[in-house]
């Protein structure tokens, strides 16, 4: 996708070894490691979201596929927005088709 190797290791960075501990009502558990996950209220969270949806969207091969409805003379099969995806089709064979990719 383009991303510079240097941004990915300073992101790599910046999520390894993380550990959280969870406050209850009878007090707070051990200390545990972080194995996956972007962190709750992080401003990059959406941003790293995005990123990975669009390299999803990419690796689907969307873009290559007839499927879709034409506006102004453009096949489009999707449509995203935050952390809502739509796909769009002429029939429900194409939107399955879509959906197996």
């Amino acid at each position: 996708m383009g991303i510079p190797d240097y941004l990915t290791c300073l992101l790599r960075n910046l999520y390894a070894g993380q550990e959280a501990t969870v406050r209850t009502g009878h007090g707070t558990t051990d200390w545990f490691q972080i194995g996956k996950g972007v962190c709750q209220g992080c401003i990059l969270s959406p941003c790293l979201f995005n990123l990975y949806a669009e390299y999803i969207m990419r690796n689907a091969g969307l873009e290559e596929t007839q499927a879709g409805i034409k506006i102004a003379g453009r096949n489009i099969n999707h449509l995203r927005y935050a952390d809502d995806t739509t796909l769009m089709a002429e029939s429900e064979e194409e939107l399955k088709s879509l959906l197996m990719k």
